[in-house]
């Protein structure tokens, strides 16, 4: 992200068409306890840096946005979505797994209450639906969603580094500290996800 971030005023975080992202990969995630772990404290580390990254994120949510996908667009400055049949949601506990503590975190930092206890159990929406839950601020046409989402950056980028450096860090920081310093051992209570039944 530092790379990514150095010499930027925003940054654009897109999918391809009818899949923004589906998560982190199952394979990885159903091979052993140990490759889960690991995976999704990556994850969150990296999900944690672009929550707190000095500059404005932009998501051009362009499909499908699951589990880490969802969390994704929860980390993002601003959120742009497609129209369409597309769902999103944090669908952990529907594959077996508890949603970790840091996607607890970012889900009660970002939607309203209302929406919090679907959210977090596992309830998925079409994009319409996800902007009242807080995992989209709008939603356009999906050819006009990459244009959309670059002109926000634009917008954004006016704005001055340090103070948004600043102001991000005053409202996430602590949060992302306190996630941060708990995740080893909040993934050590984790298994591998278990089917239904």
């Amino acid at each position: 992200m530092a790379a990514a971030t150095k010499d930027a005023n925003a940054l654009v975080i897109a999918g391809r068409p009818g899949r923004f992202s589906a998560g982190f990969d199952l394979a990885a995630m159903t091979a052993s306890t140990e490759s889960m772990r690991e995976l999704v404290i990556a994850g969150a580390e990296s999900l944690l840096r672009i929550f707190t990254t000095p500059i404005p994120v932009v998501a051009a949510c362009t499909g499908h946005a699951l589990a880490a996908g969802a969390l994704l667009l929860l980390v993002a400055d601003r959120r742009i979505g497609a129209d369409g049949p597309f769902k999103i949601g944090l669908n952990e506990v529907a594959i077996g797994m508890p949603l970790p503590t840091f996607g607890v975190e970012l889900a009660r930092y970002r939607m309203p209450p209302s929406a919090f206890d679907g959210a977090i159990l596992g309830e998925t929406m079409e994009p319409v639906a996800a902007v009242a839950a807080g995992y989209l601020d709008a939603v356009v046409a999906p050819d006009d969603v990459l244009g959309a989402a670059a002109a926000e950056a634009e917008r954004l980028s006016a704005l001055r580094r340090g103070a948004v450096d600043g102001t991000k860090q005053r409202a996430r920081g602590e949060l992302a500290e306190r996630v941060l310093a708990g995740l080893v051992d909040d993934m050590n209570t984790v298994s591998v996800p278990t089917p239904a039944g």
